[in-house]
């Protein structure tokens, strides 16, 4: 009776170990290089992540409990010394990897820009701290491996889209003065709490189901700005119906309150989630605008 007792303990155990692994899903994409960074064991801070991660019907990532880092190096003929860390959106609930994340950096790739797109632990209803530090974490591997890619360290920026673009502005207020990125390419970012103006799902997300009105308020990143904020670009369109741009205008406001260098673009039409399509009709127009802001900053102009 023992011996049985014994057995069925180890098979238990056994199972439980099983089922409590994380599958980490691979992803095929033109990344130079693929960095597993940490997981929840060994990071900071956990996300409390159970469920094994995957990919939607979309191709998004969900449930992630492991970083991913994927760079993508500008040729050296191009590069301009500049590099930045990419941040796609999601609401906090999905990393869209593909377009908000592999063709973007694509795209700063193929104008000197080496790009690190970070598949973030999500906050799984009230992490807040995590998706945090694992962009500070993407901030980090590019300047200690600055020289190696060829990159300026005082030149390390950060861009997102939606939740991923609250996570840049995130980023650019929460981080100590000298660790914060030397500038932010925020696309239709979800900033504000509000509830008239934001994305609900989003704070949702990163603050939990219930939080006081304090907490959103605080996490409201027009009331993070301040004279160390970093210079801001600002990309959006008018009709965008998931993330108005209020959003936008209120940290544009704050980053003029502060003298904050700043910019924005707001495009007549194109909706949301228009980064990585090229049939967004003002496809030329934003890139142009991006790459001479990023080349006013190299010059200091």
């Amino acid at each position: 009776m023992k011996r049985l007792f014994i057995t069925l303990t180890l098979v238990a155990t056994l199972i439980f170990s099983v089922s409590a692994q994380k599958t980490i899903v691979e992803v095929p994409c033109k990344a130079d290089k693929t960095i597993k960074h940490w997981n929840n064991a060994k990071a900071p801070h956990s996300n409390k992540e159970t469920k094994d991660e995957a990919r939607d019907k979309n191709g998004h990532f969900i449930n992630t409990s492991q970083t991913v880092f994927y760079l993508f190096q500008a040729e050296a003929e191009k590069a301009t010394g500049q590099s930045v860390v990419v941040l796609p959106g999601g609401g906090y609930g999905t990393v869209c990897i593909e377009k908000e994340g592999f063709a973007l950096a694509e795209y700063f790739k193929s104008i000197g820009i080496t790009a690190l797109v970070v598949k973030y632990r999500l906050p799984n209803n009230g992490h807040k701290e995590v998706p945090l530090e694992d962009a500070q974490a993407g901030l980090d591997y590019l300047r200690i491996n600055a020289k190696k890619l060829g990159i300026d360290p005082t030149k390390v920026g950060i861009a997102g889209s939606s939740a991923g673009g609250h996570l840049a502005a995130y980023t650019s207020t929460f981080t100590e003065d000298a660790k914060k990125p030397a500038f932010a390419i925020l696309f239709y970012p979800v900033i504000s709490g509000s509830s008239c103006m934001t994305h609900q799902n989003t704070f949702a997300r990163l603050l939990g189901k219930t939080h006081s009105q304090h907490l959103r308020d605080y996490y409201s990143l027009e009331n993070r700005v301040s004279t160390t904020t970093p210079p801001t670009l600002l990309l959006l369109s008018n009709d965008d119906s998931v993330v108005p741009p209020i959003n936008s205008i209120l940290y544009y406001e704050a980053l003029k309150y502060y003298s904050v260098e700043a910019s924005m673009h707001i495009y007549p039409e194109g909706g949301h989630g228009w980064v990585g399509h090229n049939d967004f009709r003002y496809d030329k127009e934003w890139k142009k605008a991006l790459k001479k802001w990023l080349e006013g900053l190299n010059t200091g102009e």
